[in-house]
């Protein structure tokens, strides 16, 4: 069989026929943000002449090791700041308009790529018959560093527009359909769709949303904040802030050394029991939680939105945490804001200990609630949401139903996940199941705005007097607010 081909106004491109999808890998979606353009906007891509290989991926954005990799496991891929690449897997590039699945990310905008083995978009391609898209953008400080007067722009922001805006002109000669598309992220890709929907000229690029996991618990910076923080970086790196030419020296730092200045910032601010990472994206103004997720539920109007968190998300950071096994209890008093707090923790899990108990606190504060709240302002205004609480995890596994859990499940690339220990002495067979019960949700909503299918109880759309939410572990069904922590 001939190479597949897909000919867009930029070039054509030869991709790779794999398990009958045609693969298309290191796609440029904008220019290489080197020299002048780093800390800049994404630009758009020139275009090139000839037929482009497109078999290999690209490298992935500089970046340090996840601080989860004890969790979900390592990989190791070129690394370049020449990123800005997608990975599109697609049943055929033809006329053939399909549903459009992007894909943001995880990695606390500082580590991941959309181009790993991990998120391989091949078989949700193949079973849902729609195009999966991708994304690779940029992270850490060369994303995501903001300091007005030097770096005014939110360069990580302006790559996943970028990308939207490629899909928009060139996914319909993948076979995509360009007014049917979904943005699904996790984690830090699911908190940047929200700061998208905040955007009334990126939220017309997208009809559906996926926000699996989204960390709003934590907010985003306000200006002074992520100015506060640049600052330090600037300082580790032997830069006033206050200088005439300190863009111009931050374009200069090698990669490495940046690097090294990232993860001494993340030391030198980690707090107890705390989860914040160093880069987040920037608010226009200064918002409390409700009124942030207020502004994001605005920006979902008209839309299908599928929400949801893993039962236990905050074990991924302490689980594995030396310094969490028996921390001080004075600490531990002073993260939960007193006794009262703490003891209603005690009541929710009986034996649970100090550790168990924190890393409840940040899968509520940081997860669970604020997805609660915001699928419930986006009922208030008469919009759909779906909401589902991920809660399956091996027999004893000390990481339960934790941050990414979910994952392999979506994409059903388990063998990618081999190295995992939080999946490590699950069921073979009975993760296949669930795995395949999610997929077709996933699937569904992705063509239809509806995750409901013939293998699953009814699921219908959240409000705000019952908030039922689809219990998906090891038995599947709806559930109400049983903690009465959404609020």
């Amino acid at each position: 069989m001939d190479a597949p081909v897909a000919t867009t106004s930029l070039g054509a491109l030869s991709g790779a026929w794999e398990g009958g999808i045609a693969a298309f890998r290191g796609v440029p979606f904008a220019a290489a943000p080197v020299g002048e353009r780093r800390f800049a906007p994404a630009a758009p891509e020139d275009g090139w002449s000839g037929l482009r290989d497109a078999t290999r991926h690209g490298p992935i954005a500089p970046q340090s090791p996840s601080r989860l990799n004890a969790v979900v496991g390592d990989f190791v891929r070129p690394q370049d700041e020449d990123c800005l690449t997608l990975t599109i897997s697609t049943p055929a590039p033809d006329g053939k308009a399909r549903p459009v699945l992007v894909w943001l990310h995880g990695g606390a905008w500082i580590s991941g790529a959309g181009s790993l083995d991990w998120y391989d978009g091949a078989q949700l391609a193949r079973d849902g018959d729609i195009v999966f898209v991708g994304v690779n953008y940029r992270l850490g400080a060369l994303g995501w560093l903001h300091r007005p007067g030097i770096v005014d722009v939110e360069a990580g922001t302006s790559d996943m527009i970028a990308a939207l805006r490629w899909v928009r002109e060139h996914i319909a000669a993948f076979g995509g359909d360009a007014g049917c598309v979904t943005v699904m992220g996790q984690s830090a890709g699911a908190s940047s769709i929200g700061r998208l929907l905040m955007l009334p000229e990126v939220r017309t690029l997208f009809r559906r949303a996926i926000l699996q996991s989204g960390g709003f618990g934590r907010g985003a910076y306000t200006v002074a904040a992520a100015s506060d923080c640049a600052d330090q970086l600037l300082r580790l790196l032997g830069i006033d802030p206050q200088s005439g030419d300190a863009l111009s020296r931050l374009r200069a730092i090698e990669v490495p050394r940046l690097l090294a200045a990232q993860g001494e910032l993340a030391r030198i601010n980690a707090g107890f029991a705390q989860i914040m990472p160093p880069f987040m994206p920037v608010l226009p103004s200064e918002m409390t939680q409700p009124e942030m997720l207020d502004a994001i539920a605005d920006g979902a109007e008209g839309k299908q939105i599928l929400i949801g968190a893993t039962a236990d998300e905050g074990h991924a950071w302490f689980a594995a945490n030396p310094a969490m096994q028996k921390p001080p209890c004075d600490a531990v008093l002073a993260r939960f804001g007193g006794a009262e707090a703490l003891m209603r923790y005690r009541v929710r899990r009986p034996g649970g200990g100090a550790m168990d108990l924190l890393a409840d606190l940040a899968t509520d504060e940081t997860f669970v609630a604020p997805a609660m709240r915001l699928a419930s302002a986006i009922a208030q205004r008469g919009g759909t949401a779906y909401r589902y609480a991920f809660d399956w995890a091996p027999p004893g596994s000390r990481f339960r139903a934790c941050h990414c859990i979910d994952l392999p499940f979506v994409f059903g690339t388990f063998d990618a996940w081999s190295n995992a220990a939080m999946l490590a002495g699950g069921d073979v067979g009975q993760m296949a199941a669930l795995s395949a019960a999610m997929q077709r949700a996933w699937i569904a909503f992705v063509r239809d705005g509806d995750p409901s299918h013939d293998g699953l109880p009814a699921w219908p759309r959240h409000d705000v007097v019952r908030r039922q939410t689809m219990h998906v572990g090891e038995r599947i069904g709806m559930v109400g607010d049983l903690d009465g922590i959404g609020g």
